[in-house]
């Protein structure tokens, strides 16, 4: 069963192309580690929610957008290996790959898919 990692945070938009470029090196290194696909979403149509919405979750400013990104992988076994492995890479460390946003803010967890529907 496919396994799925996901992940909410708030980069400042100024810092679009250098969120990009970070995202690129580090995405790479996921594939070559065994996910089957990446995608990194810039927030668009991110509404302000009355009690809780994307934006308080990350404590984005109005000068930060939120970004939802996430991982699939063809399994969980797949996702604590290649997910080790992605950890221990030195291309990772942030002095190599450093983070154009404030990682403390950045929320993440591992899904499994109970329903997909597809045309």
């Amino acid at each position: 069963m496919p396994y799925v990692d996901g992940f909410v945070l708030a980069v400042p938009t100024a810092n679009k192309d250098a969120f990009l470029e970070h995202a690129r090196a580090g995405d790479a290194v996921f594939l070559e580690y065994g996910a089957t696909r990446v995608l990194e979403c810039w927030g668009d149509d991110v509404p302000h929610g009355r009690l809780t919405d994307f934006h308080r979750a990350v404590q984005a400013s109005a000068e930060e957008t939120v970004v939802f990104s996430w991982i699939e992988w063809p399994d969980k076994a797949t996702r604590d290996e290649g997910m080790r492995r992605v950890m221990d890479d030195p291309r990772m460390a942030p002095e190599n790959n450093p983070m154009p946003y404030d990682g403390r803010r950045l929320i993440y967890g591992g899904f499994v898919p109970i329903l997909e529907l597809r045309r």
